[in-house]
């Protein structure tokens, strides 16, 4: 991939993390949506971002969800590799938020906003 089509393939991921950025901290807002949304889409948005920095760079990563892997790939200078946001509690809503019910309790609201305040540190430490 070509310098300038990396760039513009990182801009899509990182559109696509601010989009579900945003949404997550619409559902971490309003009483109407469930919590457990909030932590997904908070995930969600971690793991572009810091994919659209791995598409930027030219790195090859691997398709999971798992922002807390992830963040380890970029060279050591990167701030994604210093942030403070718990990526591995993040890395979990991938599926504890998705799937049908476990013997984990459901996330609490508590819960949410500390995935959206980490998400948008990462989100932040990419743009």
């Amino acid at each position: 991939m070509s310098g300038s089509d990396a760039r513009e393939e990182a801009a899509r991921w990182l559109r696509y993390a601010a989009e579900d950025l945003a949404a997550a901290e619409v559902a971490v807002r309003e009483a109407a949506f469930a919590p457990r949304r909030a932590c997904w889409l908070a995930q969600q948005a971690a793991e572009k971002a810091i994919k659209a920095a791995l598409v930027f760079l030219q790195v090859d990563f691997p398709w999971v969800h798992d922002p807390d892997a992830l963040r380890r790939l970029p060279p050591e200078d990167w701030r994604t590799r210093r942030d403070d946001a718990d990526l591995a509690e993040l890395s979990e809503w991938a599926v504890e938020a998705r799937y049908s019910p476990s013997s984990a309790p459901d996330p609490s609201t508590d819960d949410a906003r500390k995935a959206v305040d980490g998400s948008r540190l990462v989100y932040a430490s990419v743009a």
